[in-house]
């Protein structure tokens, strides 16, 4: 069985045997349901910063130090990894999903190995929204799970009422911002990470001369940027699918975040969502070279 694999020092594709997709989904899950786990935290604490509408004037402010103190305060601790349960259900296939993806585009679209970076760029944009599209109702269940605005028992049941109470369009809701954010962040990624690995290189910094200080401080840097990029987008979606009868659709939800907040709104929740997109990516690579080795597949 051909398939290939990412080589994130290149940005290439490579064919490999030996069930390289079957391998490569299940290193590429582990990975990211390892990271996923340990900054699920990050991740709930931006969720409650952006939930939090304050339509009336005079509404105190959250900080992400108040968030967490409240969280452990009425939830305990445990309360910081509340919807890990969805998440873990979204990463899982998400991550295979994606995969999956970019292998039948390349070889439907019969592109050749190494891809160019337009090719790859718009690889990664196609199959992100491939699968973020089809894992949309996970996605929505995982921003209420995490939130103070409802209160499902289970993921059956949460899927359940918003079918009944909402509809098709309860499920899909923010989908348009959510690809608008992911679509984008993983080509963004992809393209600030080899143009600063290249600029390092050149510089000859002597850091630079071990590969993992290289890779780890351009993948934090280009996550960074990537985060600032589609933050607005981040928000909108949050809105979206935690208010949807207030924040109808894109237009209303951007319209609404300005009026109430100024451009700084289209930035709530930035450190902690940076904090966690930049440390799962490092760390789930560092997982999936390390996991890859192991099960021979590099």
């Amino acid at each position: 069985m051909q398939g290939y694999s990412i080589d994130p020092e290149h940005g290439e594709t490579k064919i490999k045997g030996d069930y390289p997709i079957l391998k490569s989904f299940l290193a590429g899950s582990l990975s990211g349901t390892f990271s996923t786990i340990l900054f699920q935290p990050l991740d709930l604490v931006k969720t409650r910063l952006q939930s939090k509408v304050n339509l009336h004037l005079g509404a105190p402010k959250s900080s992400t130090l108040s968030i967490v103190i409240h969280i452990i305060k009425n939830e305990n601790v445990l309360g910081l990894w509340r919807g890990m349960t969805p998440t873990i259900t979204r990463v899982v296939p998400g991550v295979g999903l994606y995969f999956a993806s970019l292998h039948w585009l390349q070889h439907t679209l019969h592109l050749k190995d190494p891809l160019t970076p337009t090719e790859a760029l718009l690889l990664g944009i196609t199959a992100r929204s491939m699968s973020g599209a089809l894992l949309i109702p996970i996605t929505v269940v995982k921003t209420r799970f995490e939130s103070e605005v409802y209160k499902y028992n289970s993921i059956a049941e949460a899927l359940k009422l918003i079918y009944k109470q909402e509809g098709v369009r309860g499920l899909s809701s923010g989908l348009v911002p959510t690809l608008l954010r992911d679509a984008p962040y993983s080509g963004l990624y992809l393209t600030f990470y080899i143009q600063l690995r290249t600029i390092f290189t050149k510089a000859d910094l002597p850091y630079t001369k071990s590969s993992v200080p290289l890779h780890f401080s351009c993948g934090i840097l280009a996550g960074i940027f990537a985060s600032i990029v589609t933050q607005p987008a981040d928000v909108i979606k949050t809105k979206m699918q935690l208010y949807p009868d207030e924040f109808k659709n894109i237009r209303n939800a951007a319209l609404r975040v300005y009026e109430k907040y100024g451009v700084l709104g289209y930035f709530k929740g930035i450190v902690p969502r940076m904090l966690r997109r930049t440390l799962v990516t490092a760390m789930a690579w560092t997982v999936y070279e390390e996991v890859t080795k192991f099960i021979g597949l590099k």
